[in-house]
């Protein structure tokens, strides 16, 4: 998206009532600039534009400031998407009113725990829209989603889940259950129809790639075997299961969703969760599958995949404990146990959000060819699925998550 495509709407006065709110001594603003905030492949979703402003204070002093804004892409079939499942009402939804309230379960109990960014509302915004802090100005940045997260930074990352993970157990038992929104997230059907056609595509070339993988004659009949029921398979575990232990997962945790802020001395100091637009509320085996195998680096992600879920649920025990957790917490082996039930979870993400993680940047990158049919969108897919260094974790993935039983019918 060039500058010249920044929707004109997008200007200082949209911006007036959060600058009087959040700059103090606030004047007027001096000079308003707005550009694309993320390159093609770091986000797929939305539009991020970047927005500065140098604002003159009342005593004649110039401040600058700058905040994140997301957009919607104006492609046929993003609207499409749009009408069943609009995320920038969840994201919103998500930012007023669930973060917070998550926040405040904390503070109640005198434990001060921040989510993620602030958000602000625009007035006259011309599209749907998420206004945010810029937490580039707080140091945060993401890790290198190529070479994957480290220990040090994957033990962190499961404890801020669990932390969410705890907070929002506790409030369903407290309050009740989160709105439908949150309940099915993505998975309504009446996407059903669309979802089926976009992985048909991708299903077809995952099967073409799969069948240059090394060792791939011990998986690729049961891959191919998958291809037809792959979304109905992805529908049935979807559904609540009201026996598991249920919370609502952030729904795409991968490293690009993921922001750290570092002392001096490079030592993370804070962790916070961004892109809050595919919530759900189910097993907590859906977060943990897509975070460690989407994220986490080669030599780490199966070495020490039951290592990290020990870790991930000695924070949880600790805080549902923290948050006086009223319902039976779940053993370590309940969580195994959700692990290998929900196991085909690992396969979509291994197919899916895992192979954007892998890729070197490059133009391509873009929603209409990782969901598309086009040549330009096959060209893409292909390059998804055979680059060096995602065949490189494919080709250990695969034959775990087989040895699982995720990849039975």
């Amino acid at each position: 998206m060039a500058a010249s495509k920044i929707p004109d709407w997008v200007t200082a006065e949209i911006f007036e009532d959060v600058l009087k709110a959040t700059v103090n001594g606030y004047s007027k603003v001096k000079n308003f600039k707005a550009d694309i905030g993320s390159a093609a492949g770091e986000n797929y979703a939305t539009i991020m534009l970047r927005v500065k402003i140098e604002v003159e204070l009342q005593d004649g002093k110039s401040k600058s400031v700058s905040y994140m804004v997301k957009l919607p892409h104006q492609l046929e079939i993003f609207q499409e998407m749009m009408k069943r499942n609009n995320i920038f009402d969840i994201e919103r939804t998500m930012y007023n009113e669930v973060v917070p309230e998550l926040e405040a379960i904390y503070k109640a109990v005198g434990v001060d725990i921040t989510f993620g960014a602030k958000s602000y509302d625009l007035k006259n915004a011309k599209t749907d829209y998420v206004a945010l802090e810029d937490l580039g100005l707080k140091g945060f940045k993401n890790a290198n989603r190529l070479e994957g997260l480290d220990q040090t930074h994957t033990e962190r990352v499961l404890r801020k889940l669990s932390q969410w993970h705890a907070a929002s157990a506790v409030r369903v038992a407290t309050k009740g259950p989160y709105s439908d929104m949150l309940l099915h997230g993505f998975f309504k059907e009446e996407s059903k129809p669309m979802m089926t056609e976009m992985m048909k595509g991708m299903g077809a070339n995952f099967v073409k790639s799969c069948a240059t993988y090394e060792g791939h004659e011990l998986y690729l009949d049961k891959v191919k075997a998958l291809q037809p029921v792959a979304v109905d398979k992805i529908f049935e575990l979807a559904k609540l299961e009201p026996t598991e232990f249920n919370v609502l997962n952030h729904g795409d945790s991968w490293s690009n969703n993921i922001m750290f802020q570092y002392d001096a001395f490079g030592k993370i100091k804070e962790v916070y969760l961004v892109d809050y637009q595919l919530p759900k509320y189910g097993t907590v085996a859906q977060d943990l599958l897509y975070f460690l195998l989407s994220s986490t680096k080669l030599e780490d992600k199966l070495a020490k995949f039951d290592y990290y879920i020990k870790f991930y649920h000695d924070n949880l025990v600790e805080h549902l404990k923290i948050l006086k957790y009223s319902k039976p917490i779940p053993s370590l082996r309940d969580i195994h146990l959700a692990l290998f039930k929900f196991g085909y979870f690992g396969y979509t993400v291994a197919t899916g959000v895992m192979s954007a993680v892998l890729l070197d940047p490059t133009d391509t990158a873009s929603l209409e060819n990782f969901l598309g049919d086009s040549e330009a969108g096959v060209d893409f897919q292909m390059q998804l699925y055979n680059s060096p260094r995602y065949r490189k974790h494919i080709q250990v993935v695969l034959p775990w998550l087989l040895n699982r039983g995720a990849l039975e019918l």
